[in-house]
């Protein structure tokens, strides 16, 4: 097997965050599922603004969030996804050119604007997601560069990428061309109400071993075997054999890597500020251990460590230095 030009190569949706602090009353008046994500039509996603008030705009989408973690822990990284030729377009490229990640991707220079994720953060730190996908939903088999995915030591997949058919065909592509080349999948199941959608879909990724590594929270776990029993649902996923992590808030995580599952804790947290991007850095932390040929323990300490950083504070990308963070820790890299 040829050396790796990327640590990491993400796929997945080229988002703009709308960020805004909401009380309970907003989302619950609203009709909402407190944490949860929702797609919604571009006209209701500029009514939703009209009523949001004050609002920060960042850079987001899951699988983005989490190169841009992994490059801020020393990886090479790469993404792909679709953004328009457009003001926000523009914005998401140069930040994540910015945080030292290639973004080959051409701008689209017609069809739907950019998208936007609208979410609503309560007092709780919990986020409410309500997403505009517009050119994300154009990715497509074209955008998949050979080479690029056989250079890439592992290549990460949001499970909301499975939505679009275009770009699921895209996630299929991106996966077959990894595994010729020796390469590794990573795949995040992304939000419960995806796994209620593609339950059947995403077991068969993992039981044809079309992905190896595997990132799910709780809520998502439990959807996915249709169990209301969490150590049901760790065994009926540890049974599966591959390697995967559950995140569980702030009681941390469970590593299944082969035998009992491995209780990692969380992180020490100050202030739960905004729980947007956990599931991402902590994503990140593990895929960067796992580059470094790290024990699957430690990649679980060092995820835990990036998803703490990124909820005490408004946005989805990392602002303290991740790298000295871990060596605070005794963590290696």
């Amino acid at each position: 097997m040829a050396a790796s030009r990327y640590d990491i190569l993400g796929l997945g949706n080229a988002i703009i965050d709308v960020i805004s602090q909401v009380p309970d009353s907003f989302v619950a008046g609203h009709g909402m599922s407190k944490g949860t994500m929702t797609l919604i039509a571009e006209a209701p996603a500029e009514a939703l603004l009209a009523e949001m008030g004050d609002t920060a705009t960042v850079s987001g989408g899951s699988a983005a969030n989490t190169v841009i973690g992994a490059a801020r822990l020393g990886c090479s990284a790469s993404f792909v996804g679709r953004v328009k030729d457009d003001t926000l377009g523009t914005l998401f490229t140069d930040d994540i050119r910015r945080a030292g990640v290639d973004f080959p991707t051409p701008h689209a220079t017609s069809g739907p604007s950019t998208a936007r994720c609208f979410i609503l953060v309560t007092p709780d730190g919990q986020r409410t997601m309500n997403t505009y996908l517009g050119a994300c939903q154009d990715l497509s088999e074209d955008d998949i560069d050979a080479a690029t995915v056989e250079a890439s030591e592992i290549v990460y997949l949001e499970g909301y990428l499975w939505d679009p058919p275009a770009a699921k065909a895209a996630f299929l592509k991106a996966a077959r061309l990894a595994h010729a080349a020796g390469r590794r999948v990573a795949l995040s199941l992304s939000d419960a109400f995806c796994v209620d959608r593609y339950r059947d879909e995403f077991l068969q990724l993992i039981r044809h071993r079309d992905v190896d590594i595997l990132f799910s929270n709780e809520a998502e776990l439990l959807s996915l075997y249709r169990e209301s029993d969490v150590d049901r649902a760790v065994a009926a996923l540890g049974a599966e054999g591959v390697l995967a992590a559950v995140t569980r808030s702030e009681k941390g995580c469970l590593v299944l890597a082969g035998g009992e599952p491995i209780a990692v804790p969380a992180a020490p947290v100050e202030r739960v500020v905004d729980t947007n991007s956990a599931g991402d850095l902590f994503a990140a932390g593990c895929v960067t251990g796992l580059v470094r040929g790290l024990d699957p323990g430690h990649c679980a300490r060092l995820g835990s460590l990036a998803a703490a950083e990124v909820i005490q504070h408004i946005g989805a990308r990392p602002q303290a230095d991740l790298r000295a963070l871990a060596a605070g820790q005794g963590l290696r890299l």
